[in-house]
């Protein structure tokens, strides 16, 4: 159909993405993010806007019954969430809003952009075993990502990117796409991986792993326990294990240890020894004590030396956790035998306990900004990535603060669960849409070639949209300040 006929028809061609929908009046295109309104393409969200005060003055849904006065002054913030987009890259950003910090003219580049180029990095607190690195994560059974280097106390993953995006199958895309949502927008991902455990992520809640909630990132491995903890177990144990898938630690063998003149014990595990009372591979990565596949503690003394060890000899073994304790005492053939933890044994153990942080998921978006994006702020799109790098333009997400990577570009990550809800959205093909903007002063802005001729205040850019009013988040820094980013 020609446009002269998509005219008369009433369609309205949406050019906010490369899908180009064609949209008749009164529906929605693909991505229910634009509709036709009586021959109008309009943004379906509201457009948010962050507020600092102390009782939020609510934006009314409509702008009939909205006098304006609520959006003068300092204390709004014009977010990208629900500003639309900058496709095709001729267009400058859909708002450019200028404001003033300590007497300094100020101005803010509003846009959404459509991150082909995007994935997830999700931080799972958790010592369990989720699956050896570079294991493919599977959702709805399409690989989304992969399982990557294990942090301090943490397993991690990374998800999505373009090659799950659009190098693979359409339904892989989708589902890609689609667990990305999910999981920018705080909702609940199940996830498989392969030759490894099923996890249930959501942003800023316990992981949950084959069906156990995880409560406890653990204190820190076997050795630095020893370092934490070494002077409580003086002469309450004569030796300590802290059973751990990485350094398993021994209390008489450690420096810790032997700092306190602790005899030896003649108590060997299994591994290959690194550096004295500091062990590697005592067992395999697993669901048990420390993350390894241990269920029974004793099944990592690989001998007991009779010519040092004595009856009588007290043991407490111990995962990094504190989840797992147990307390032996030597028989006369000097083996271990299971008894009652004496009480100030049992306080070290839930000390260890007490000094764990709540296991959460983290899931950060990390996005490249390209040349539409640019395009959008600048006619000289890499005189904007030269004042990113310069510390003359401040980069936000929903004004959430963000890290931008060093190097070429503006690569950018952003906690989610620092943007407002429903900050995220999509287009088909397929892509995820992203909040971000762009604040710097007036005169740098018109200095690296910005679109001057656009700017506007923010009383005049709120009288075409319906703005949606919400509480600035507090623990996210204020974005508009006279000083340099």
């Amino acid at each position: 159909m020609t446009d002269t006929a998509d005219q008369e028809a009433g369609i309205v061609k949406c050019d906010a993405c490369p899908v180009l929908c064609r949209i008749r009046n009164g529906k929605t295109g693909a991505c229910d993010r634009y509709a036709n309104a009586d021959g109008r393409l309009v943004r379906v969200d509201p457009l948010v806007v962050a507020q600092r005060a102390e009782k939020l003055v609510p934006f009314l849904e409509g702008a009939a019954n909205w006098d304006g006065a609520v959006v003068t002054g300092k204390d709004s913030f014009v977010t990208g969430i629900g500003s639309g987009t900058t496709y095709p890259d001729y267009k400058p950003a859909p708002f450019i809003v200028s404001s003033e910090a300590d007497g300094v003219d100020m101005v803010t580049v509003v846009s959404e952009g459509i991150f082909s180029y995007c994935g997830i990095k999700v931080k799972i607190d958790t010592d369990r075993f989720l699956g050896p690195e570079q294991a493919n994560v599977l959702c709805e059974g399409e690989p989304i990502g992969h399982v990557t280097t294990a942090e301090y106390g943490s397993q991690m993953l990374s998800l999505g990117g373009v090659r799950h995006l659009t190098g693979g199958s359409k339904k892989e895309g989708n589902v890609t796409c689609q667990a990305m949502l999910d999981l920018c927008g705080g909702n609940p991902v199940d996830v498989v991986v392969e030759a490894g455990s099923e996890v249930t992520i959501q942003a800023g809640k316990p992981p949950v792993v084959n069906g156990q909630r995880e409560e406890r990132m653990r204190v820190g491995c076997g050795s630095a326990a020893m370092g934490m903890f070494a002077k409580q177990w003086f002469e309450h144990a004569d030796e300590v294990i802290v059973v751990d898938d990485h350094i398993t630690g021994v209390f008489t063998e450690h420096y810790a240890g032997t700092y306190l003149d602790v005899p030896p014990s003649g108590i060997r595990v299994r591994g290959r020894k690194s550096t004295p009372g500091r062990y590697f591979q005592v067992a395999e990565p697993g669901l048990g004590w420390g993350g390894t596949d241990v269920t029974d503690p004793l099944e990592i003394i690989e001998k007991i030396d009779p010519k040092k060890a004595w009856p009588g000899l007290r043991l407490l073994m111990v995962s990094t956790t504190g989840e797992d304790a147990g307390w032996y005492v030597l028989d006369d053939d000097l083996e271990p035998q299971p008894a009652a933890m004496p009480s100030p044994v049992n306080t070290v153990v839930e000390r260890i306990a007490e000094n764990c942080e709540p296991a959460l998921c983290t899931v950060l978006f990390m996005a490249g900004a390209g040349g539409s994006l640019r395009a959008g702020v600048t006619e000289n799109p890499v005189r904007l990535t030269r004042s990113v790098r310069d510390s003359l333009t401040r980069v936000t997400s929903g004004g959430a603060p963000v890290y931008v990577w060093p190097g070429g570009g503006i690569t950018f990550m952003v906690d989610v669960t620092r943007l407002p809800e429903n900050a995220f959205g999509y287009v088909p093909t397929p892509a995820l849409v992203a909040p971000i903007e762009f604040t710097l002063r007036l005169d740098d802005y018109l200095a690296l070639g910005g679109h001057g001729d656009h700017v506007r205040q923010l009383a005049d850019v709120v009288v075409d949209v319906h703005p949606a009013a919400h509480r600035w988040h507090d623990d996210n820094p204020w974005p508009v300040g006279a000083g340099r980013a």
